[in-house]
């Protein structure tokens, strides 16, 4: 799950992390209130969405006045911002988040991640700050520093090394610990998958996080009510919602061939096999191994309403579930939601004869396919048609 920036801000300043003052808008007499509010010479007026790239798409302004504030919000409220995360559909702009104007004397990149290798959080920071990560670690990788996060949190020393490969003296080192350590431990007792301050700045002898972004596990957040509540559903993909309020793993892609699948790895698998035959996936979606008759029916009607679907593959291994039982829910799955497109079937498992023979027997217009590959041809051409 992700939040805003104003939403992963609050929670920095939670944990004692300086962040600049500022206020939500969600309308233009908003904005000109929350510039008064703040009472400083110079706001900067912030779109709120769920991508990074905004000033360069155009959706932050600065503004000396109340009035410049209540125009750069009726510019921004309702525009819709392509950026290099957005897609090019892009993402419209719902909130907005005016902020008192910081002059930075010095940006740096702090983040957190885990290294899957090593099986714990690192902390990544790096002078190129208000840069894109990933293109200091493709043309400068040696200014990027970090440091592993043990059981026992950040250490001290490992603040110090850090701080020095940044650059900063005695005094803003001293700040820093607190500010690093404070991250970490933000980063653990959130269940985090991302904690990122791009930049982290050093204006009037004060470090401060000039801008923040948290990504949340998902599996996590029953421990943190008040986390959820911050999901906004606006930014989320409404077939990805749905598919979790009845327990399947769904990601929507940018493919007409629809894909239901049971097993993460088989459905990564079956979306590398239709590419290799020439297709483009339009999903990835997996019911997993205990799948229900009412959850198939219901991941039926998910790949069906994206109006991109142009056939479907239904690639299943009969394990805990047998091949019977898969074929007969498919098959009354199928008939509940009136299928459109041209159905491609390939069953592999515990009784699969059965399973085959029943679907040869149900009247539907499907077509059978007895491997990986010859499913993949098969619904390649479908889509074609």
């Amino acid at each position: 799950m992700n939040v805003h920036e104003y939403q992963a801000k609050e929670l920095l300043r939670r944990y004692g992390i300086p962040v600049p003052n500022g206020r939500l808008a969600l309308t233009p007499e908003e904005a000109e209130k929350a510039f008064r509010e703040l009472a400083v010479p110079v706001s900067v007026v912030k779109s709120q969405i769920h991508a990074g790239g905004r000033g360069k798409a155009g959706g932050i302004k600065v503004v000396k006045s109340a009035e410049d504030a209540r125009a750069a919000a009726r510019e921004l409220i309702g525009k819709v911002l392509v950026t290099h995360q957005t897609g090019p559909q892009g993402k419209k702009v719902q909130r907005l988040w005016v902020e008192a104007g910081t002059i930075p004397e010095k940006e740096f990149y702090v983040g957190i991640v885990i290294d899957r290798k090593a099986q714990k959080p690192v902390l990544m920071v790096s002078p190129a700050g208000g840069m894109d990560i990933e293109e200091v670690a493709a043309k400068t990788p040696e200014k990027i520093f970090r440091e592993e996060i043990g059981p026992a949190g950040l250490q001290p020393f490992q603040v110090r090394k850090l701080s020095r490969a940044l650059g900063l003296d005695a005094a803003l080192q001293k700040q820093a610990l607190p500010i690093f350590t404070n991250l970490c431990k933000l980063f653990v007792e959130l269940d985090c998958s991302l904690a990122e301050v791009n930049p982290l700045a050093v204006s009037g002898g004060k470090i401060v996080a000039l801008d923040a972004k948290l990504n949340f596990d998902d599996r996590a957040l029953y421990r943190h009510a008040d986390v959820e509540a911050m999901r906004d559903l606006n930014e989320e993909d409404p077939l990805e919602t749905e598919a979790a309020k009845i327990g399947i793993s769904y990601i929507s892609l940018d493919g007409n061939i629809a894909c239901m699948v049971n097993g993460a790895g088989l459905a990564m698998g079956t979306m590398d096999v239709i590419q290799h035959a020439g297709g483009s996936p339009a999903n990835f979606l997996d019911v997993g191994g205990g799948a229900t008759k009412d959850q198939v029916t219901a991941a039926f009607r998910l790949l069906l309403s994206n109006k991109h679907v142009k056939a479907i593959l239904v690639n299943i291994f009969g394990g805990i579930m047998k091949c019977d039982v898969i074929a007969q829910g498919v098959i009354e799955a199928a008939k509940a939601v009136k299928l459109s497109v041209p159905l491609v079937v390939r069953l592999e498992g515990t009784n699969v004869e059965l399973g085959r023979k029943l679907l040869a027997e149900s009247g539907l217009a499907l077509t059978a396919a007895t491997d990986m590959a010859d499913a993949a041809t098969k619904v390649v051409a479908a889509a074609g048609r």
